[in-house]
């Protein structure tokens, strides 16, 4: 679904990715785990064209993605939640949700959309008149995955869902991730918590300064004694 060869990106002199390789299969949980600053943000803004990369391929389901703005890759069907979660604080909840629609004019299907992310998360029903910089910034990440959702992706795209929130929150998130995917959704996920992102990911890759250093299944690399000196502290 996603073919990633040869990636390389950085930010002025400073080259943040060498000769990333990577792939994602159709309904699958991928899951990209390393230290911070090891280029694992930037992968995903390269790959959502937020930002340039060289690249011997960089194409979704078989289409190049190289030549693309943003937005066009978004109307491709992947959707990128970002790290931070950069919702609107001054809309309403349920403006923030509009907002990820904004390339659509199905109207029934977006009502049904809207309804689905109300399924997953009921808080942002609730809240649906609030601005959504008063939420919490669990409440928050929510509302950045909904948003996503809203634009009807094949490919979801997420950085970091569990930074700075609760546990009980956290919980909730995955619980919704874990669902996303039994619907069929095909999820690319870069996460702190490398034990819980590596138990739900069908296959993992570990990305360390800027090059991919490990690969494998989330049980194989849970298994293995360098990921778990490094990233799972046993």
């Amino acid at each position: 679904m996603l073919n990633v060869q040869g990636m390389n990106a950085g930010y002025g002199p400073v080259e943040v990715l060498h000769e990333v390789t990577l792939e994602v299969h159709r309904g699958e949980i991928v899951s990209l785990i390393g230290a911070n600053g090891a280029g694992k943000s930037t992968m995903l803004r390269c790959i959502s064209r937020i930002h340039g990369s060289r690249s011997q391929s960089l194409t979704f389901e078989g289409i190049d993605l190289h030549s693309l703005p943003p937005h066009e890759v978004v109307a491709r069907g992947v959707s990128h939640v970002p790290e931070g979660r950069r919702i609107f604080p001054r809309l309403t909840v349920r403006e923030n949700l509009e907002m990820g629609a904004y390339r659509r004019n199905d109207v029934a299907a977006i009502a049904k959309d809207l309804a689905h992310v109300h399924e997953l998360f009921p808080i942002l029903h609730t809240r649906a008149k609030q601005m959504g910089g008063t939420l919490s910034g669990g409440e928050q990440q929510m509302l950045a995955i909904g948003r996503a959702l809203m634009s009807s992706p094949r490919l979801l795209m997420m950085d970091e869902p569990s930074m700075g929130i609760a546990p009980i929150l956290v919980a909730r998130i995955f619980a919704a991730i874990k669902q996303l995917r039994s619907e069929g959704m095909t999820i690319l996920l870069v996460e702190q918590n490398a034990n819980a992102a590596l138990k739900l990911a069908d296959r993992g890759y570990v990305l360390e300064t800027g090059r991919i250093t490990l690969s494998g299944t989330g049980a194989q690399l849970l298994a293995d004694k360098r990921v778990q000196d490094a990233y799972l502290g046993e």
